[in-house]
């Protein structure tokens, strides 16, 4: 039985796995100015971090969480996993190895 490439349906693990992996990877992206400021406080402060960086921390949080809460970012990143398994399934190429630039003969 062949998988349908168009095919919506999603999997236990796509919708409680893949799918929060992108969204975390997305979020930090979109809150990489906090993450910044979070990781020089802590290479800043080194041992005292966790008193000296909680507002940095707050404020990552904060970003992350809103992004986590957001029905529209999840569909957003589920509508880019659905796309990226749909070529997967045309092709049969992880989207990893179809990014990869090939090799060149010198």
């Amino acid at each position: 039985m062949a998988l349908d490439p168009a095919e919506q349906h999603l999997r236990h693990v796509e919708k409680d796995v893949l799918i929060p992996k992108i969204m975390r990877e997305k979020a930090r992206e979109r809150c990489s100015e906090q993450v910044q400021d979070f990781t020089k406080c802590c290479k800043d402060s080194g041992i005292l971090m966790v008193v000296k960086c909680r507002k940095e921390n707050s404020a990552l949080k904060e970003c992350l969480t809103a992004h986590y809460n957001d029905p529209a970012f999840y569909e957003e990143c589920k509508m880019e996993y659905l796309k990226e398994r749909e070529e997967f399934r045309k092709t049969g190429i992880p989207t990893k190895k179809r990014l990869q630039k090939l090799p060149t003969s010198t």
